[in-house]
């Protein structure tokens, strides 16, 4: 396992362009092999995660060519995916196996849908469980845990009112109820990524919204998904981190380059802003219904403050890094009503109150999330961090550390990979110290 060692810097100077939406990437590519012909995704995700999407499409019988960022996909059509005679695996990517069950739902084959020791251990009943009203035949184990193996069938449209906020959810009946006879509608307690509504229309699918409701039309018995050629907005979830490292640190100037700005991720600017960040966003272009711009920020005194109900659905990848910033700020960092965050790649409340308290921090764990409170307990020492082989864990304390005094050491450091293989390279290259 390798070690990244982070040593304290001053400020955070530059510019950078984050890589491909990892989002956005996951859900071009599998309907790029849906679709007819060839397409070209340009500045897709360099994550591990996308790549096991990437891989998974390709065993479906898809022509996959990468070269650098640059990715082609020639589609056979949404009949035209044949089944694969080993497991599909899906690595450490809960986008790829929830969102593909959807796909391999309606198939002529069968399937099983694998991961790494992390995604074999997360909840997969959410899906299976509206899959199987649509006519899916579904088996896991503990009915619940991947390995999951996917018999296709004629698959039937479903309202399904959703008992949780999840995109993956969401995404997973929508991409089966192209399979579907009918209109297959979901509706959501609370607004989350629309990334699949988007991409779905990109490919000349037929959806509609209305309020927290999507629709999509069955395409099984006759229409085609188009081939498209598509440019993939930066991963904010990624800039985040970079965002959060400038506030930090008085006197940084950042500029980030072409980042997404999808109003359904964006909330992370509005919680920092609120606090006090000093964020700025400039020439904002939309193409393909996603938003891309640039972020300029200004090192901040940030205040801190409480995340809690709809804010969480729309802040969940970005919730690491918030409560890792907690003690740095005026007041402190309270997080409510996020008992998801226990069932991510890691349990990351335990995870974030544990590394947290081994750099000084006073924290309060709660079943639903956690209370970190804020500079006036002093500032944090360098420790040895364990993320649990958690990516956002690992990066959310390389930038903590970037502002403790002394050297902070991330344990298992390549699990960033799974997102963002360049990340310690360019945190490195940004920061002056």
């Amino acid at each position: 396992m390798g070690k990244e060692s982070i040593r304290p810097a001053k400020i955070i100077t530059g510019a950078i362009e984050t890589p491909g939406d990892k989002s956005i990437s996951h859900r071009y590519a599998m309907l790029a092999a849906l679709a007819e012909g060839s397409s070209e995704l340009r500045h897709f995700a360099s994550a591990a995660d996308c790549q096991s999407t990437l891989d998974c499409m390709r065993a479906l019988g898809a022509e996959v060519k990468r070269e650098k960022d640059t990715v082609r996909i020639t589609g056979k059509g949404l009949r035209g995916l044949a089944g694969s005679r080993s497991a599909l695996d899906a690595g450490n990517s809960g986008t790829t196996m929830r969102l593909l069950a959807g796909i391999l739902a309606g198939q002529r084959f069968s399937s099983t849908l694998t991961g790494d020791a992390s995604l074999r251990s997360r909840p997969m009943r959410r899906v299976v469980d509206p899959l199987r009203q649509m006519g899916a035949e579904i088996r896991a184990r503990e009915d619940n845990f991947a390995p999951l193996e996917i018999t296709g069938r004629a698959l039937r449209a479903i309202d399904y009112p959703m008992p949780m906020a999840s995109a993956q959810v969401k995404s997973s009946v929508l991409l089966a109820g192209l399979f579907a006879e009918g209109v297959t509608s979901v509706t959501e307690p609370a607004r989350t990524r629309d990334h699949t509504e988007l991409a779905l229309e990109a490919f000349d699918a037929h959806v509609e919204k209305t309020g927290r409701t999507v629709r999509v039309s069955g395409m099984a018995s006759s229409g085609r998904l188009e081939p498209r050629q598509l440019d993939i907005p930066g991963d904010i979830s990624s800039a985040v981190f970079f965002i959060a490292a400038a506030l930090l640190l008085p006197d940084s100037n950042l500029l980030i380059h072409n980042v997404g700005l999808n109003p359904t991720r964006t909330a992370v600017l509005d919680a920092l802003a609120s606090m006090g960040g000093l964020i700025t966003i400039l020439s904002p272009l939309v193409a393909n219904g996603e938003i891309t711009g640039q972020i300029a920020v200004r090192g901040s005194q940030l205040k801190g403050g409480i995340i809690e109900g709809p804010q969480i659905p729309l802040l969940i990848d970005e919730l690491p890094m918030l409560a890792a910033l907690g003690p740095f700020t005026e007041q402190g960092i309270e997080i409510r009503d996020a008992k998801e965050l226990r069932v991510k790649e890691s349990d990351r409340i335990a995870a974030l109150a544990e590394n947290l308290r081994r750099m000084g921090a006073h924290v309060d764990e709660r079943p639903d999330g956690l209370r970190v409170e804020g500079r006036s307990t002093g500032r944090l020492h360098g420790a040895e961090i364990e993320p649990r082989g958690d990516h956002r864990i690992a990066m959310a304390f390389a930038v903590a550390g970037l502002a403790a005094q002394g050297t902070t050491v991330i344990r298992d450091a390549e699990c960033a990979g799974v997102s963002y293989p360049e990340f310690y390279r360019e945190l490195d290259r940004l920061a002056e110290r």
